[in-house]
Formats: C-alpha cells, sequence, structure tokens
C-alpha cells in the first residue's frame, strides 16, 4: 500500500476519514466547486486532463470512491446507491463545500443523478458522462457478468489478471492508440489493491432500487456527455436520459467510447466550461 501510495498521489493529494474510511482525493485551482466522480474500475485520475484545463477557472475536486482507487473499501461494506449518497454528502460537509456542480462519470454518474434528487439545493448544475441508472441486465458489461456468476465471483481477485483488464479497459475506448502500457498499468495496481476487488464484487451484486422516474424532478440545469461508440453503455440510453431530465443539453461524441474526457479530454473540457460558465 505505501508504494501505491508513493505511485499515485501527488502535491494536490489528501486524505480525510468519513464514517471509518480514508478517502483519497485532490484539490486543485480556484473559482466555484466542480465535484468530479469516476466510474467503476477506475479512479480520480480519469480526470487528470479535465483537472489541468478546468482548474484554471474552477476549484476542481476529484476523489477515489469507497472500493476503488487508493481509497479501498468502506468500513462499513455496504455499497449501496444510498450509502455512496450518504457518503457524498459527509465528505462534502467535511471539507467545506455547500454548493458545487457536479459531474459523474458512469457509475459515479448514477452516483451524481441522485444525490442530486436527495439535494437538490446543494446541486447547481449536473454532469452526466456515458452515465449508469438506467440497468439493463442484457447489456451488463463481462466484469460485471463475471462479478455475478456463481464460483466466478468469488475468485474474482484471481480471475482478473492484468491481461484480462486490459481487455476491458480496451473495450472502453474506441481510439485504442490510448490504451497504453501506463493506463494499463494503473488500471490493474488500483483494481487490485488490497479489498478492492472483493468491495467491487459486493457492489455489483448489491440491491438496487430503479429510480430513474423520479428523474423529471431533476430542477437543475444538466448537461449529458456522451461516446457514440460506448461499448458498456450504448448510446440509446443518453436519449433516455435527455427524456427523462427537464432541463438538459446532450452532446453525442462520434468516433469516442465510454470515456470521453479521457479520449478527447480538450473537446469535452470545453464543453463542460461552457455549460457551467453559461
Amino acid at each position: 500500500m505505501i508504494e501505491l501510495i508513493r505511485k499515485y498521489t501527488n502535491e494536490h493529494s489528501r486524505f480525510v476519514a468519513i464514517n471509518g474510511t480514508l478517502i483519497h482525493y485532490r484539490v486543485e485551482g480556484k473559482g466555484p466547486y466542480l465535484i468530479l466522480l469516476h466510474g467503476s474500475f477506475s479512479s480520480l485520475h480519469t480526470f487528470d486532463a479535465w483537472s489541468n484545463i478546468l482548474k484554471k477557472q474552477f476549484t476542481v475536486v476529484r476523489l477515489d470512491l469507497p472500493a476503488f482507487g487508493l481509497t479501498g473499501p468502506m468500513a462499513q461494506d455496504s455499497y449501496s446507491m444510498p450509502t455512496y449518497v450518504k457518503h457524498l454528502k459527509k465528505f462534502l460537509q467535511t471539507i467545506g463545500v455547500d454548493r458545487c456542480a457536479i459531474a459523474g462519470s458512469s457509475l459515479g454518474g448514477w452516483i451524481a443523478w441522485e444525490y442530486a434528487l436527495h439535494f437538490p439545493n446543494q446541486v447547481e448544475k449536473l454532469i452526466l458522462i456515458d452515465s449508469a441508472g438506467f440497468t439493463d441486465k442484457y447489456t451488463l458489461p463481462l466484469p460485471f457478468r463475471m462479478a455475478k456468476t456463481p464460483f466466478i465471483n468469488r475468485v474474482i481477485k484471481f480471475a482478473v489478471r492484468k491481461s484480462l483488464l486490459e481487455e476491458f479497459v480496451r473495450e472502453v475506448y474506441f481510439n485504442k492508440s490510448k490504451v497504453t502500457a501506463k493506463l494499463i498499468e494503473r488500471y490493474y495496481d488500483l483494481f487490485s489493491r488490497d479489498g478492492n476487488p472483493e468491495a467491487f464484487l459486493k457492489l455489483v451484486n448489491s440491491k438496487y432500487k430503479d429510480k430513474t422516474r423520479y428523474l423529471k424532478n431533476l430542477p437543475m440545469p444538466t448537461l449529458i456527455l456522451w461516446g457514440k461508440e460506448d461499448s458498456w453503455i450504448p448510446v440509446e440510453h443518453a436519449y433516455r436520459f435527455h427524456e427523462a431530465i427537464p432541463h438538459n443539453d446532450l452532446i453525442i461524441y462520434d468516433l469516442v467510447g465510454h470515456l470521453p474526457m479521457e479520449e478527447i479530454p480538450e473537446d469535452t473540457a470545453l464543453d463542460v466550461a461552457s455549460f457551467l460558465l453559461d
């Protein structure tokens, strides 16, 4: 763990205890608060390029969500959506953020919109990046199907080797040239951190209530960003969010996969800045 901390922290890294879990997070820039939430298998590093661009106009706060990155498992070992929402609420209170914009990718998008439903007065604007939330068991990505499969789910820590994780990462990128050895190493190092594989297993097998019918109650302006070639959450889901949320703009990026902020960071960051400053 000490080696991982040395490798994946920098001068902006901080740690804070939230409900018994030590959260790794970073704060950069100045201006209105923008909170960034990553997705499954990922970490706050997925927003490296965005942070470098957006910190010129915003105070960018990003964190390793519990079950991922350097943060690792939750102390209470619960990974339901209400638990994540409460955890985020406590984190923002602890670091002194009363109002903010929140952007979430994939799982982070799901946490973001559920948080916005619970605390609409705290969220000024919402950004959903290839967001999860419309559950469809027939289009689950391979890692999630594995986590739900008897026997395999019990040995997932040993089943997900570096070569298999590389396949997962290649799936989420449309531009395969972006998938470097260094990128694979980071994803593998942080996924295999002590406790993370088991926590991911519990997360995937937690019971979730479908709250997408409440999306119509979101009062804040929302920006929906989506990679047209997303192989993990089909672009059809972008249109479902677009139809469900009252006040939103939708941008679909051609020739981009599940992680627009990693594949085309300059274009997407410009769209985000324009939306937030409008």
